[in-house]
C-alpha cells in the first residue's frame, strides 16, 4: 500500500501541529476567545459545586413524612452535579486553564445562590430556582460558543439537558409536596 500524497494544506497542518506542541488540544482552528471561555465555564464550575452543596444540606436535612423519597432526589441531583463539575473541571484544563475549586470564593463566583430553606417545600423550591438559574446561564453560554467552540457547546448542551431534567424533577416534587411549614431538624416554630 502506498500512502496518499500530502497536499499542502495537509503539510501546513503537520507543521503547525509540531509548532505549538505545548497548547495541546487548542490548535488554529479554535475560533471562541480562550480566555473568556475559561471564565465562563469557571463560573459554570462554581455554579455546580454551589449546588452540590446545597443539594446535600438538603439531603441531610429533609424531614417530615414525605420526606424520605424528596432527600434521596436531592442526593441524586447532587451527585449529577458533582459529575457536571467533574466535566467543567475537566474542559478548563484541557483548554490549558486551571479550574478554581477555591472555597473562599466559590460563592461570589457561581450564579446560583446557597439558599439553606426551612421546609421540604422551600427546599425543593429553592433548589429548582438554582435550576432555571443554571438553564438561563448554560443557554447564555452555548448561545455565546455558537460554532467557535464546539466540544465545549456540546459538553455544556449535554448539562444543560441534565437541569432541564432536575428542573422537571422538581416542579414534579412540589405538586406532590403540601406546602407544609414543617420545620427541618434543629428548626422551630
Amino acid at each position: 500500500m502506498t500512502e496518499p500524497l500530502a497536499t499542502p494544506e495537509v503539510d501546513q497542518m503537520r507543521q503547525r501541529a509540531r509548532d505549538h506542541i505545548e497548547e495541546g488540544a487548542v490548535t488554529a482552528g479554535y475560533a471562541a476567545d480562550r480566555q473568556v471561555v475559561l471564565q465562563r465555564l469557571d463560573e459554570a464550575l462554581a455554579t455546580e459545586l454551589v449546588c452540590v452543596l446545597r443539594y446535600r444540606r438538603h439531603h441531610f436535612m429533609a424531614r417530615g413524612i414525605l420526606s424520605q423519597a424528596v432527600a434521596e432526589e436531592f442526593l441524586v441531583h447532587s451527585n449529577e452535579e458533582l459529575g457536571h463539575a467533574d466535566l467543567l473541571a475537566g474542559r478548563i484544563a484541557q483548554l490549558g486553564g486551571e479550574p478554581d475549586l477555591a472555597p473562599t470564593t466559590l460563592a461570589s463566583r457561581s450564579h446560583a445562590e446557597y439558599r439553606e430553606g426551612t421546609t421540604l417545600s422551600e427546599m425543593i423550591k429553592e433548589n429548582l430556582v438554582a435550576e432555571r438559574i443554571a438553564i438561563d446561564s448554560y443557554r447564555d453560554f452555548i448561545r455565546y460558543l455558537g460554532d467557535k467552540d464546539p466540544t465545549t457547546r456540546r459538553l455544556l448542551e449535554s448539562i444543560l439537558a441534565m437541569e432541564e431534567e432536575h428542573a422537571d424533577d422538581l416542579t414534579s416534587l412540589l405538586r406532590v409536596i403540601p406546602q407544609m411549614a414543617v420545620p427541618a431538624a434543629g428548626q422551630s416554630h
